[in-house]
């Protein structure tokens, strides 16, 4: 193979020489450096402001293009006519190119190689998003632009990233202006979709992919290409790679084969597959089996829909009764990644043995053996341990199977979704907030087996990487009526909001689970939509509409006689009072709040109330006040098993201490906090280990070792920059400052 190798090897293209940066001189020896502007006239003021970086801060060269593939083949015609089509473009504004054509036609295959051939003609990198043009409306795609935007920003290092598509979208192409890159945008739904995400630099190509011709961009100047199907005798060396010495042996069976799946790649490379995995089966009886559809072959001239979706059902029809069973109803799930325990959850009764009874274990055997044969037929692709996904157009074919069904059906699929999202995310409530859950409403928790998850690490990873499966799930509780399950769904999924802090989730699900709770009648489960509520619009900085929400949740306590509920109100109260530096009145808030909480025994209450008041005090200047009552509550909440907790309170504890000039006890107990967020344990979290960090470098600064002040300084930063601009900002007047 070393041998066949080197035989092979083609020398890489050269880089082109970066172009020299330009001078701007003002005549005679004088030299303009940094930002200019040149114009006639200019009225108003007008300011420059420059990104600092870290020193040796390097621009990062991403390289995101995805693979070339092996069976790529008969495109050169192809390649020549894209070549073509951008030697044609004025050099002086960006170039679009648009490859269109019928689904499984080979569009990204095409971009993909293509690109990889001029890949020395882009030095500064090379992106890439599925922008899931057709995945499933409900709930994956597709791909909204902001969401693009911030990921193509990051990947190019930009620290401080706006919200808003506008924003990010103008700053997207300030980044780029200057920069030879290349740009695939791949599975486009439309021309608004793909908008937002060109750039404005001359030396920036971008390719985009798409089932349509996206004629609109056409007008603002890019290029379209139509892409068709392999010629006969591509598709019949496709179809060779499988087949073997068959295809040879029954050549006109093989043609026959070929133009059933209209010459589209995806088809030719499924019936391809199929040879391979059954060696005995003929190309004859293959031949068979694609004409037995009645108007199978008429539909491959409509619009080349119908041609994958018969690509797709002879594999699906290949399939024993029970995966083809959960092969439909995955398809109606609101999501891209699938686990076992998710397929055991909504597997329907018939795949569940009934010999061995309903226990979580033979239905999750049974659901194994049924998904192992959707991994053998390549209509399901094994991603990690248990883990799964579909490649886009099989997903859409999973899902028109499975809505060709009764509603019931999908009713039930569904149902289930909910009950496997509230099993799971009670068991990630568990481990990372033991103590928040609300006593007496378990009962919907336990429908289904949940997903193991093995301590705080992976139960983060699952929230984060399930958020938009759990918005789906309560989205649809609160359009099908399921309202107690919407506003639990919605509490159950409190470590999500308090460790990821999506703003925008928190709301809607806390606006959807308000209006559920109050719709069954779930006093309870509404004032803590309103207290829970309200932390998510505090943390978006919506003070007003946060402290009114908080209101709501205390008049009803009021009603109530419920001094829980009036407790986390007061509590809100005074932490919103805090946070827009009202000190006298938060003190008060949080006193009361804390005589409430100990009066009925809630100690975890309680001591999330001192630590509060601890950090009031510290705000105030009270140093020795704030240290009494940080001690007091780190030691209650440690009591508790609160780990996440505690070591915030240890980390306001030291501050506290070093603020005190206590240095030594303050820095060892924040050196210790730090190290418990950075850990990937129950209390990771690095927004606090940022502030821990800052905190160091506060100390440092304090005592006069600048050195290290600045190690630190930047350390925090580095977090920051993904976290928080205004923390950025405040950590840059720091690093100004020594």
């Amino acid at each position: 193979m070393a041998d066949w190798l080197t035989r092979h090897a083609t020398p890489a293209e050269p880089l082109a020489p970066p172009p020299a940066a330009p001078l701007n001189t003002i005549g005679g020896q004088a030299v303009l450096h940094g930002p200019s502007v040149q114009s006639g006239d200019i009225s108003g003021g007008v300011q420059i402001y420059q990104e600092l970086r870290p020193a040796g801060w390097r621009r990062p060269r991403p390289r995101q293009l995805p693979p070339m593939t092996a069976s790529f083949l008969g495109r050169e015609t192809d390649l020549g006519c894209l070549d073509a089509l951008r030697s044609r473009h004025p050099v002086h504004v960006p170039q679009v190119l648009v490859v269109s054509g019928l689904p499984g036609v080979g569009k990204t295959t095409l971009a993909i190689h293509w690109l990889h051939r001029h890949i020395g003609s882009f030095p500064d990198g090379h992106l890439h998003a599925d922008l899931g043009g057709h995945s499933p409306a409900d709930g994956s795609g597709p791909v909204p632009a902001d969401a693009v935007l911030e990921a193509f920003l990051v990947a190019l290092g930009v620290p401080s990233i706006p919200v808003g598509t506008a924003q990010r979208s103008a700053l997207w192409r300030s980044a780029t202006v200057d920069l030879r890159l290349a740009v695939l945008l791949d599975d486009a739904a439309s021309a608004a979709q793909v908008r937002p995400l060109l750039s404005a630099g001359p030396s920036v190509l971008t390719v985009v992919t798409s089932r349509a011709c996206l004629t609109e961009l056409s007008v603002e100047g890019s290029r379209g290409y139509r892409l068709e199907g392999l010629s006969t005798d591509a598709a019949l060396e496709l179809l060779t790679l499988g087949g073997g010495a068959r295809v040879g042996r029954e050549r006109q069976a093989a043609r026959e084969v070929v133009r059933l799946c209209g010459r589209l790649p995806l088809a030719v490379g499924l019936a391809s597959a199929h040879l391979a995995l059954r060696p005995h089966r003929s190309v004859s009886t293959l031949v068979r089996y694609l004409s037995q559809e009645p108007g199978a072959v008429d539909t491959l001239r409509v619009n080349g829909e119908s041609v994958i979706r018969t690509a797709l059902d002879m594999s699906y029809r290949l399939l024993p009764p029970d995966p083809a069973k959960l092969y439909r109803r995955m398809g109606l799930l609101p999501t891209d990644r699938y686990d076992l325990f998710m397929l055991a959850a909504i597997a329907p009764e018939d795949v569940r043995p009934a010999s061995f009874g309903h226990r979580p274990e033979t239905v999750a055997r049974a659901t194994d053996a049924a998904v192992h044969t959707l991994v053998e037929a390549n209509l399901l692709k094994e991603t990690g341990p248990d883990t799964y996904e579909f490649h886009t157009l099989v997903q859409s074919h999973a899902r028109q199977l499975g809505e060709e069904r009764a509603d019931a059906e999908r009713h039930d699929v569904l149902d289930r979704l909910v009950d496997w999202c509230l099993a799971t995310a009670a068991v990630a409530e568990d481990i990372l907030a033991p103590g928040h859950r609300l006593p007496g409403y378990d009962g919907l928790l336990h429908a289904v087996a949940p997903t193991p998850l093995n301590g705080p690490q992976e139960a983060l990873r699952w929230l984060d990487t399930r958020r938009s499966t759990l918005m789906s799930a309560v989205r649809h509780c609160a359009r099908e009526g399921r309202y107690a399950h919407c506003w639990r769904l919605t509490d159950v999924m409190w470590p999500l909001f308090l460790r990821f802090r999506p703003a925008e989730l928190w709301i809607e699900a806390h606006h959807l689970g308000l209006d559920a709770a109050r719709r069954c009648g779930a006093r309870a489960g509404e004032g803590r939509m309103l207290t829970s509520g309200a932390i998510g619009l505090r943390a978006a900085g919506a003070y007003a509409e946060a402290a009114q929400w908080y209101q709501q949740a205390l008049d009803m306590a009021a009603d109530d006689g419920d001094p829980r509920l009036q407790a986390q109100a007061v509590n809100g109260l005074g932490h919103i009072c805090l946070l827009t530096h009202r000190l006298d009145d938060a003190r008060e808030y949080f006193e009361t709040a804390l005589r409430l909480r100990e009066a009925i025994g809630y100690r975890r209450g309680a001591a999330l109330s001192r630590r509060r008041l601890g950090e009031t005090l510290l705000a105030a200047g009270d140093m020795p006040g704030a240290a009494r009552c940080l001690r007091r509550a780190l030691h209650e909440l440690r009591s508790l098993g609160e780990d996440y907790e505690a070591t915030r309170a240890l980390a306001l504890l030291g501050y506290a201490l070093c603020r005190a000039e206590d240095h030594e006890r303050g820095v060892r107990l924040l050196r210790q906090a730090e190290l418990g967020f950075h850990a990937d344990g129950a209390a990771h979290s690095e927004h606090w280990e940022g502030r821990c960090l800052e905190w160091l470098g506060a100390a440092a600064e304090a005592r006069g070792d600048r050195a290290e002040a600045v190690l630190l300084y930047k350390a925090a930063r580095k977090l920051f920059r993904r976290l928080d601009l205004t923390d950025v900002g405040r950590l840059d007047e720091a690093l100004r400052r020594l």
